[in-house]
């Protein structure tokens, strides 16, 4: 998630405007304004002991690892040496960012101090950096160099000569499937059969377009294999066609597929084998939609398109006009993660949001993809596990299905127990297709929203969340990108409800204002979070504690200890968030000695701090020296006032 994170540095301060040159070439940050430093005429890179040489340094180091990001996030999940390096890049980067936000809090100060004066804003940086810092800023400075090197010896390609191999992603899906493979969806299947059926139009247009909404892993194209190839289906449409259109949305090649599938119909391989000949080789979109447009024309189709991604309104509607010359009772049948998508195609409510499978439904498709009999003597002991870990998968096929083919004719107990026993994604990712298949979800995300969703692994499991308050959160964090005429709490918004259309969130089910993760995305979330991020779920446990941990959430309780807490933490001094997610409310307390150490040296660059329902009496002064300080949340608590 480096590329993702190295945007996230950006959206507020000035020192953050220092990367723009490199961040131009990302496609998300148009716009930004250059750095107050190298809009400075009078900025120079000379002398071994200036403080703007070495910022100079630092800026060519992001030019030079930026060009490999790409490659490296894609070769990190089979090479543990560029996994190893990713980590100690974006560690050498939070560095890298706690100064430059020292340096631009140290110029806003001389400037507050002296607003008259005009010397340039580099000159500020200059003067306000003793010579005692500069050891410190050559020393994070040298430490970024020195991890940018390695690239070389990692082999990692740059950005234009990285092709990224979306076969490595997932197999592109096909209209065949083996019912004998499918638990629960019987009912699925005859919901949507009876729409496929219905003769009743979109209202101003002969094609009905229905959208199987659903996360990744859930069984939409599952469901749609099953419906595409049902007798009754098949006898309704003149014609059908098949596309997997997944996230590279070509106009013109999914067309080409859609007429190649018409013209592979019995009855109509002679007659346009020629024409479809000369269409190979065409790319021109106007001469495919006027064919298309001639095989549709006064007939039932039914098309399928398969995991769809993009939500661009303009293109699919360019797309789907040969579409409308169909017969009534057309059928466009689209699956996709994405609500927006679902919109984009069609303006009624009919969209089909598939459900989780029941347990038994989840136990049947373990047993199946298991090969465990029931007839076997181990099965009793075997079937005591196999349930518990059904049960861990929360309903989701996906997670079912690979979890049953890790233990697939295993019958030592001891296997099954370590995969109960093992977080989901500790197990082997050669191994394992969950990390893959919902990795998948991930990878495609906007850099915008991915920063966002791995902030929320600080969560609790089953955590019910607040819109309102994890935007804030988000802007505190620097996590939004800013946009003109747009307020942060907009943008964020924006990006909230996008995660919830794309079902990274839902709504709660208790409470219709909060919402939460699935079990399977909080841990996807936690995946991608890595040694940064940390839930604590007990006190007292230090070798839990990496020390480059960065942002912290704790589950408190009424037994929690602070001194085992001050313990925890000890050599762990670059955190940037500590949030409290009580189990009850008002339930632990915090004395003033801890106040002191939490508030002190110890996290200096402290972010966030929530003491939300805690027995907080007073804050010290100390706090006013947390100078990156930008969310202080003391909501019940007992303290009344604060000092200046």
């Amino acid at each position: 998630m480096l590329v993702e994170w190295l945007e996230g540095l950006l959206p507020s301060d000035q020192r953050r405007l220092m990367y723009t040159h490199w961040l131009m070439n990302q496609k998300t940050m148009k716009g930004l304004k250059l750095s107050p430093i190298l809009e400075d005429d009078d900025f120079v890179l000379e002398g071994s002991d200036s403080a703007l040489e070495l910022l100079g340094r630092l800026e060519r180091s992001l030019f030079d690892v930026g060009s490999v990001l790409d490659d490296a996030e894609l070769k990190q999940f089979s090479d543990k040496k560029v996994k190893k390096w990713l980590v100690d890049l974006q560690d050498a980067l939070y560095k890298a960012d706690d100064l430059l936000d020292e340096l631009a809090t140290k110029a806003a100060t001389a400037t507050q101090r002296d607003p008259g004066n005009s010397s340039p804003w580099s000159h500020y940086v200059d003067s306000c950096i003793e010579d005692s810092a500069i050891n410190v800023i050559e020393k994070t400075v040298a430490t970024l160099e020195s991890v940018v090197k390695r690239k070389g010896y990692l082999r990692l390609l740059p950005k234009e000569s990285a092709k990224m191999d979306i076969s490595s992603w997932r197999i592109p899906s096909t209209s065949l499937v083996v019912s004998t493979d499918i638990f629960g969806r019987d009912q699925d299947k005859e919901n949507i059969i009876k729409l496929l059926l219905d003769d009743t139009c979109d209202v101003g247009s002969p094609v009905t377009v229905i959208p199987i909404v659903g996360m990744g892993g859930i069984g939409k194209t599952t469901l749609a294999q099953l419906v595409y190839s049902d007798v009754k289906v098949v006898g309704k449409f003149d014609t059908r066609a098949w596309v997997c259109v997944a996230e590279n949305p070509d106009p013109i090649n999914v067309t080409k597929t859609i007429i190649g599938a018409i013209d592979s119909c019995p009855g109509n391989m002679d007659k346009f084998d020629s024409l479809r000949n000369n269409l190979k080789e065409t790319d021109n979109f106007d001469s495919l939609q006027t064919n298309l447009k001639e095989k549709l024309t006064g007939k039932t189709f039914l098309v399928v398109l398969d995991d769809v991604w993009h939500d661009r309104r303009d293109m699919w509607e360019d797309f789907l006009k040969p579409f409308r010359f169909g017969d009534n009772g057309s059928k466009i049948l689209l699956t996709t993660r994405n609500e927006n998508v679902a919109s984009v195609f069609t303006a009624s409510n009919l969209h089909y949001r598939l459900s989780l499978l029941l347990i038994e439904d989840c136990w049947s498709m373990f047993l199946k993809h298991s090969s465990i009999s029931t007839n076997s003597k181990q099965y009793a002991t075997l079937e005591q596990i196999g349930r518990k870990i059904v049960e861990k998968c929360k309903g989701l096929p996906l997670a079912v299905k690979t979890l049953g083919g890790l233990l697939r004719n295993k019958l030592n107990k001891g296997d099954w127990e370590n995969i109960l026993e093992s977080e989901m994604w500790e197990l082997s990712e050669d191994d394992s297709k969950i990390t893959p298949a919902l990795r998948v979800s991930y990878h495609y995300l906007p850099s915008y929203l991915k920063r966002c969703f791995v902030y929320c692994s600080l969560y609790p499991e089953d955590y019910e969340f607040d819109k309102d308050e994890l935007i804030l959160l988000w802007i505190a964090e620097d996590l939004l990108q800013p946009k003109e005429n747009n307020t942060l709490e907009k943008i964020g918004c924006a990006y909230f409800d996008e995660l919830v259309a794309r079902s990274f969130f839902q709504p709660s089910s208790a409470s219709g204002k909060l919402f939460v993760m699935h079990d399977l995305m909080h841990d996807l979330a936690k995946f991608f979070a890595g040694k940064f991020y940390f839930n604590l779920k007990e006190f007292g446990n230090r070798h839990m504690i990496d020390s480059n941990i960065r942002h912290l959430s704790y589950t408190t309780t009424y037994e929690d200890n602070f001194k085992l807490f001050q313990e925890d933490f000890n050599g762990t001094t670059h955190m940037r968030t500590f949030l409290n997610f009580p189990l009850f409310r008002f339930q632990a307390s915090i004395t003033m000695e801890s106040e002191f150490w939490l508030l002190g040296q110890q996290l200096e660059c402290l972010r966030v701090l929530s003491f939300k329902y805690i027995f907080l009496k007073s804050l010290p002064d100390s706090v006013g020296e947390l100078i990156y300080l930008r969310y202080l949340n003391l909501s019940f608590t007992l303290i009344e006032t604060l000092s200046e």
